[in-house]
């Protein structure tokens, strides 16, 4: 029933001959790997405004150019994934192009960024998709975390099912989305040229003065708009032959599209006098405004909270991590980008080949530009979280460093070079017993099998078990000795430590074999109406240099 369950949920088993028709074309990749990217276009704008309306409602005019600059930054950062895509057709994420270019430590900071922007992508994405959910039905509001971890285990589950079954999952609900903004867009626009613009209903009082930092701090909030358009870059691989250029144009497709919606929301949400409030999302009062609470206005709401939850998909690995989560979020991807792009300038000045030059130039803008960014927001976004991310990706490289020296220093203790097999022999064989039954009387004759040399130990917990035990014992192993060991505090791991390493002592051999008699129930859950020391003392034993632990397991019938 399990494993019938199992193939419902997650569907059939591939087997990795299949693995190559699992590859995706452009228009699922699309749905795949810009979900993430795209999604942002719900909350980037609302990023902006939810800076700038500290310094009261006038402040507001300022989104425009900031969506503008931010616009420009998109162009700059798709050209630069787009040449990488085609130098590093095998995927040219970000630590790849670092380490190669760069050097071990660089890639090591690329790596650690973007194992921050993925974990935080499933939280920032997933909240804002639950947020546009009780923008539209606000009694929900109050259950909004279950609503979270609801989403993450059905994510979770599409997942499980296959990249081209996951493709085919997430194509219908994000042009669904794309469609739902060219409504929005063209209804938006469309009334403006009609009716004009409303007037402005509500005015915000300062509570900062506006100046050169809170601007900065608006553009940092809405870089995040860019979060996810290196997915393409990371995932070539996934592609159709050939890899590149469908690659290529379906990061093109995506930047286009990111763009011209992100510059839309940003001048309608300017025209309609748009004020972000707790509760409601800017996309929400935008459809609010246009199309008034009618079917239109829930389907766009609808198409907005899957494709922000839908999402999450693009790094689908880890936790929601609730904190300050969108200056986090842009930290992180934000150093990944500049390394890449610098990587990928040191790439085109050793390679040399036709245009290098030109190539060079468009990744060295990229890379001044995202080095740009990253400064303003781990200055203007310091102390509202992006300091958090300044100490974890440090604290995330030497932890890299130290998993890798450990695996140096393996490989050179399990290396053969100079290396003489030990001498066995003979070695002695201890039989742990807390009683006699089949299961004792079993391995016991393993023990005797594989050795000359057999002791039986147990515990003295209980001085009238341990009697009856020594006279059952003369009847059913007679011709091995058994040890009694004394325990005031009713311990069993220690006086069995103990003795085992006494006997190591007066022992020539390197090796001594410990066997343990298990009994195995008939059903599963019947383990747990038994204690688990078997576990305990093997658990113990194998920190312990030449002692090797054998189970002898009796199986229960019904």
């Amino acid at each position: 029933m399990i494993y019938a369950l199992k193939r419902v949920l997650l569907g059939n088993p591939l087997t990795t001959a299949q693995a190559r028709y699992e590859r995706l074309a452009k228009i699922p990749a699309l749905a795949i790997f810009a979900s993430d990217n795209l999604s942002s276009v719900a909350y980037a704008t609302e990023e902006i405004l939810l800076v700038l309306v500290l310094a009261g409602t006038s402040a507001l005019s300022y989104s425009p150019p900031i969506g503008m600059a931010i616009g420009l930054l998109t162009v700059i950062v798709a050209s630069s994934y787009w040449q990488t895509i085609h130098a590093y057709p095998s995927g040219g994420g970000a630590y790849t192009v670092a380490k190669d270019n760069l050097g071990t430590y660089p890639g090591l900071v690329a790596g650690a960024a973007l194992l921050v922007d993925y974990v935080l992508t499933v939280s920032v994405s997933v909240a804002a998709g639950v947020a546009a959910i009780t923008s539209a039905f606000p009694v929900l509001y109050p259950h909004r975390v279950a609503l979270c971890v609801g989403v993450v285990l059905l994510i979770m589950m599409a997942n499980l099912r296959g990249i081209r079954e996951t493709g085919r999952i997430f194509a219908a609900p994000t042009y669904w989305f794309i469609l739902c903004l060219v409504i929005l867009l063209g209804g938006g626009f469309y009334h403006l040229l009609t009716q004009g613009a409303p007037p402005l209903s509500t005015t915000v009082p300062e509570r900062e003065p506006l100046n050169e930092f809170l601007v900065l701090r608006a553009f940092a909030s809405g870089c995040a708009a860019l979060t996810g358009i290196e997915a393409v870059a990371n995932g070539v691989q996934a592609f159709k032959p050939p890899e590149s250029r469908n690659a290529g144009i379906t990061l093109a497709w995506m930047a286009f599209i990111l763009g011209s919606s992100f510059l839309g929301v940003t001048f309608l949400a300017y025209f309609f006098h748009i004020v972000p409030v707790e509760g409601e999302t800017v996309v929400s009062m935008l459809g609010r405004q246009i199309f008034g609470s009618s079917w239109v206005y829930y389907m766009i709401q609808a198409a907005t909270a899957v494709i922000l939850i839908l999402a999450a998909n693009t790094s689908f690995a880890g936790f929601p991590m609730l904190a300050a989560l969108i200056p986090l979020y842009a930290v992180g991807v934000f150093t990944a980008f500049t390394l890449s792009q610098a990587g990928m300038v040191r790439h085109w000045w050793k390679e040399r080949g036709p245009r290098w030059r030109p190539h060079a130039a468009i990744n060295g803008l990229g890379a001044v530009v995202t080095a740009a960014v990253v400064t303003v927001i781990g200055v203007s976004k310091f102390v509202h979280g992006a300091w958090m991310i300044i100490i974890i990706i440090p604290v995330l490289v030497v932890g890299f460093l130290a998993v890798r020296r450990h695996y140096s220093v393996l490989a050179r203790g399990l290396s053969l070079e100079g290396f003489s097999p030990p001498k066995l022999g003979r070695h002695p064989v201890v039989v742990l017993v807390a009683g006699i039954h089949r299961g004792v009387v079993t391995a016991l004759s393993y023990a005797r099998a594989i050795s000359p040399n057999v002791t039986a130990i147990t515990v003295d917990l209980d001085p009238t078990a341990t009697s009856r035990l020594q006279m059952q014992w003369r009847e059913w192993a007679p011709d091995v000795p058994l040890v009694v060991l004394d325990s005031p505090y009713r311990s069993v791991l220690l006086p069995i430590l103990n003795y085992i390493d006494q006997m190591e002592k007066q022992q020539d051999g390197a090796y001594m074999t410990i066997i343990l008699p298990e009994f195995i129930p008939a059903k599963w859950w019947q383990h747990l109406l038994h204690n688990q020391t078997a576990l305990l003392i093997k658990g113990a034993l194998l920190f312990r240099r030449g002692k090797v632990a054998i189970s002898i397991p009796y199986h229960l019938d019904q």
